[in-house]
């Protein structure tokens, strides 16, 4: 059994990570409304943190896919999640710096991969889970570029005969609903892995007798992810928000709305997605249904690289510090 205090190390870790993604997946939630001036960035910024934190208290059946399905949570040792949390804050951190929507969930997945092969070798990672879990995550992107150039032509399709200047103006106060699904969406799947993490941390000290997640996690886990989307992420905004094409408000909500669907559905069953790769994805899929040519498939270039890259380098990086911590402790 591990001391307490190490214990509490690794849930104040795990809460800064909760922190750092709800400042670095802000985006998410509120880029295209803040980007149509559907909300006020202050505005914007508390509606997301309000519904992350409702969304982060709505069940808890992805952070049981995170805890338990990558490697055993009692077998798990506090330096290997201590590794595994830093090389993925570190991760998240690099890419905010520079504007990069990369992955939180990917981070995560990929520090808690490095952390359990350095401390323990590859052949101790569930690659069947690993499998099952990163499949979804490549699947869910796919599913929203699909269905937000679906919805955004059927909404073509309805409001053709429609005048410009009336659409945007009813669309823009429909960018607020779709805000607040996207919010709570993306609280509903987040903050979860974290709570996975916390709750392996506590099965493998025996402080809990079976992998269940304590209220106390729930609400600590909310209460870190809406305190960091209160800070907001401006940066990663600014490209979310504009940079992959010119969005309009019938675009915002086309894509808010086609994402906050496919977060929640993941959530609901189990899934951890990659809220920052459904938006972004959606969003290219709204923009490709408006006009091919109008989308900045640099940009998007860009965002589909880090997504590829951001598992093997939290691998790396939480590898890393766990040698670096042997050498320390």
């Amino acid at each position: 059994m591990f001391s307490i205090g190490v214990v509490i190390v690794v849930v104040f870790l795990a809460l800064v990570f909760d922190y750092v993604n709800g400042f670095h997946d802000t985006a998410n939630a509120i880029a295209t409304s803040v980007s149509t001036k559907a909300l006020s960035p202050r505005t914007a910024i508390f509606i997301a943190a309000t519904l992350n934190f409702l969304g982060a208290m709505s069940g808890t059946a992805v952070a049981e896919t995170i805890g338990k399905s990558i490697v055993a949570p009692d077998m798990v040792t506090p330096l290997v999640l201590i590794s595994a949390l830093i090389g993925a804050i570190f991760w998240n951190l690099f890419t905010w710096r520079f504007g990069i929507p990369s992955s939180s969930s990917h981070a995560l997945i990929g520090g808690l991969i490095g952390g359990v092969i350095a401390g323990f070798g590859a052949g101790f990672v569930n690659w069947h889970g690993f499998l099952v879990i990163f499949t979804g995550l490549i699947i869910a992107p796919i599913i929203g570029l699909a269905a937000g150039s679906l919805i955004m032509t059927i909404l073509f399709w309805v409001f053709k005969g429609t005048s410009p200047a009336r659409l945007n103006n009813n669309f823009r106060k429909l960018q607020v609903v779709s805000a607040c699904m996207a919010s709570f969406a993306h609280g509903s799947n987040d903050a979860q892995k974290t709570m996975g993490i916390i709750t392996m941390i506590l099965v493998s000290s025996s402080l809990i007798a079976a992998f269940q997640v304590p209220l106390w996690v729930k609400i600590a886990c909310a209460g870190a992810m809406a305190s960091g989307t209160a800070v907001g992420g401006w940066r990663i905004i600014r490209t979310m928000g504009g940079k992959i094409f010119r969005i309009e408000p019938i675009n915002g909500f086309a894509a808010d709305f086609t994402s906050s669907l496919v977060i929640f559905s993941a959530s609901h069953f189990g899934a951890p997605v990659s809220t920052t790769h459904v938006v972004s994805s959606s969003i290219m899929g709204v923009g490709a249904a408006k006009r091919l040519k109008g989308v900045r498939w640099n940009i998007a270039r860009q965002i589909v690289i880090a997504w590829f890259v951001t598992i093997p380098s939290s691998a790396l990086a939480a590898i890393l510090i766990y040698k670096l911590l042997t050498l320390l402790v």
